[in-house]
This record gives structure tokens, sequence and C-alpha cells, in this order.
């Protein structure tokens, strides 16, 4: 809708996590490092936790995409699964063949030859799960033991667990100690501080293709920063509003008020106390769909 108004080449704030606008932020940089150090040194459980919105998926994705060529690499995006649902989501994704007869003693001992036959060929196998705080108990259990599987030097599979807060509060639980004993290396991931916000905005707008002085006034940066409690996805959402906000008025750059439009357009967004606004989000939205069906239609 403004990509041509402020001359970009495509959508800067999607919410859909793409490595391609990644930014070396600190905790992101130090989350990879954690990862990256754990999977390199054979350890069978490494755990990353954070916040809704804070970067999870997108880190996931970055460390898959930068595995060395000796790790191959299962992922499980989705991981609300009983224990057999979850042995077969890893045999699709190790690429194991089955026939639907095979019962679950048997897929685990085709998973468990699959993991000797990788180790033979000189690679190290990676379990890497996302949304793990939605995995049922047994299920968990159940990746426990797939820990076991091991030769006299080496684990046969290393597992990376990507999670809310509630997973750390779960294996907090006395029943998960083995669990939790295993899982050597773990990182918290914590929101953007104000200067990390704004080097955030303008990185992705570079991204897009925006070229010129700095896009969103300093002040609107403060207040978004605040509004967001630094968490990208809210960033993003309130970034985007406000430069429809902006587009909607034919202004060239990204002011107080559109901002401040914008947090009170969220729900999850907010400075506690909020100035009355001349104009509230939803209807000049309205008049901005107005225009463009005018435009559109000749009228």
């Amino acid at each position: 809708m403004y990509l041509q108004h402020f001359r970009l080449t495509r959508t800067p704030f999607s919410l859909t996590p793409n490595t391609g606008f990644f930014f070396g932020l600190a905790p992101h940089i130090e989350a990879l490092q954690v990862l990256q150090a754990a999977l390199q040194t054979g350890e069978g459980f490494i755990k990353v936790t954070g916040e809704v919105g804070t970067g999870k998926t997108l880190i996931c994705r970055k460390l898959i995409n930068e595995l060395p060529d000796w790790f191959y690499c299962a992922y499980v995006p989705n991981p609300y699964l009983t224990p057999a649902e979850l042995r077969w989501a890893v045999a699709m994704e190790l690429g194991i063949e089955y026939s639907k007869e095979v019962d679950q003693q048997q897929l685990n001992q085709l998973i468990q030859h699959k993991l000797v036959e990788n180790a033979g060929a000189g690679l190290t196998t990676a379990l890497v799960l996302d949304e793990t705080q939605a995995l049922p108990d047994d299920s968990l259990e159940a990746l426990r033991l797939f820990t076991n599987l091991e030769t006299e030097s080496r684990k046969l599979l290393q597992v990376v667990l990507f999670g809310q807060p509630e997973l750390d509060e779960r294996l907090d639980q006395d029943k998960f100690r083995q669990l939790r004993q295993r899982i050597t290396f773990s990182y918290k991931l914590r929101g953007l501080t104000e200067l990390e916000t704004k080097g955030y905005i303008n990185h992705r707008l570079n991204v897009a293709g925006y070229q010129g002085r700095a896009l969103f006034s300093r002040r609107g940066s403060h207040l978004l920063a605040r509004a967001s409690r630094g968490t990208p996805r809210l960033i993003n959402i309130l970034s985007h509003k406000a430069l429809m906000l902006s587009y909607g008025e034919g202004d060239d750059r990204v002011r107080v008020r559109h901002v401040k439009g914008a947090i009170k357009d969220t729900e999850d967004a907010s400075l506690h106390t909020h100035p009355a606004l001349p104009v509230g989000f939803a209807a000049l939205m309205g008049l901005l769909i107005l225009a463009i069906v005018w435009s559109a239609t000749g009228v």
C-alpha cells in the first residue's frame, strides 16, 4: 500500500520470519553463538527461551541455514504431538522410508539405524524443535529417551529446544529433573533496548530499499521502543501501522502522532497513558480505504 510512496521495494515489517532481514542484534547474535558452540562440542540438549515475539523462530531458521555441511538437521516446527506422532515426525525429517505396518518399537530401531548411519558418514544429527512449550509431558519424556542413543564416544542425536518461558516453568517440575539435567547450554532472549530498536527499524527499512534521511522521527522511535517493550514482533506491527498512517496523510515521514495512533490501535502495546488523538486509527484507515476505492473506480 505505501511501498511506492516511501520508495520501498518490499514490505519492511512483515510478521513472517525472514532471515533476509536478520540484523546482528546483541541478544540474537549471543543466542546463535551459544547454539553453534554447543552443537559443535556435541552436547545433548540445548535450550533457547524467550517471550512471544522476541525472535526465536528467526534465530531457529538462521541457525538451520548456517549449520556446517557436516550437520544433518531434522526440523519440527509444531511439536504439539503425542510420543508416537513425534517419532513419526522425526523419522520423516530423517528421510526414513517405512511402511504403515511398522510399530513403535520397529520405528525406534529404524531411527537408531539412521542415526548410526549418519554418524558413520561423518554427519552430526541435530533435531531442532520450535514452540517446544507445546510438547505434552509424555512427548518431552520421549524426547529425552532419544538422547540415550549414543556410541562410546559421542551422542547420536543433539536436540535444540526453542520455546516460550512456560517451557522453563515446566522443566522446573521434579518429574522433568532427568531432562533438565541433560540441558547443558541454555539462553534466555531479552527485549531490545531503545538504541537497538532504532537500529532494527532503520535496518529493515534499508533492506526494503529505503534511502534518505531517517524515516521515523527521534521522538516517534522513542515512543515505539517504549510501547513495544523492545519486542521485535510488536516493533514490526507498530512500524507497519505508523507507516500506513503517515501514508494516509500524504506525509513523507513518520511523526509522533502516527506512532501514537499505531500504539492506540494495538492491544499489546501501551504507554500506560494515551493523550487524545484528533483522528483515530480506525477512522483514518476508513478514509484511506475509501480514497483508494475512489481512485481505482475513478469516482
